[in-house]
């Protein structure tokens, strides 16, 4: 018991970022992945102040697959890109980036109507 209580101890004295760098070292080890690695450094000590995480104000619309409904899609990019239909379409098969820089609510929406276009898309 004394080890696991000196191991403890060990961990209470690291940084962040070597805690970040102790849990990947535990996935790659064990081929596991951690379910929340924040809860390891969300008891923050004295020794590690607690930066504030500035909130995401501009999103990038990335498209991971335009689903069954390709033609339906590209008439959503042409909607909210302005271009033409062959480099709209271009765009949906490339898959990626579609627009980046965009506002929050706006790029809920746009992720919003390409969904329901049967696309697969995130902000990033």
């Amino acid at each position: 018991m004394a080890d696991i209580q000196k191991f403890i101890d060990e961990i209470k004295g690291m940084t962040v970022l070597e805690l970040n760098q102790l849990v990947k070292a535990l996935e790659e080890e064990f081929g596991v992945s951690a379910a929340a690695p924040v809860a390891v450094a969300a008891a923050p000590t004295a020794a590690a102040p607690v930066e504030e995480v500035e909130e995401k104000t501009e999103f990038n619309i990335v498209l991971k697959s335009f689903g069954e409904k390709k033609i339906d899609v590209i008439k959503v990019v042409r909607a909210f890109t302005g271009l033409g239909l062959v480099e709209a379409k271009k765009a949906v098969e490339g898959l990626g980036v579609l627009k980046e820089n965009v506002a929050k609510e706006e790029a809920e929406k746009i992720v919003s109507d390409l969904k329901a276009a049967g696309a697969d898309a995130v902000m990033e």
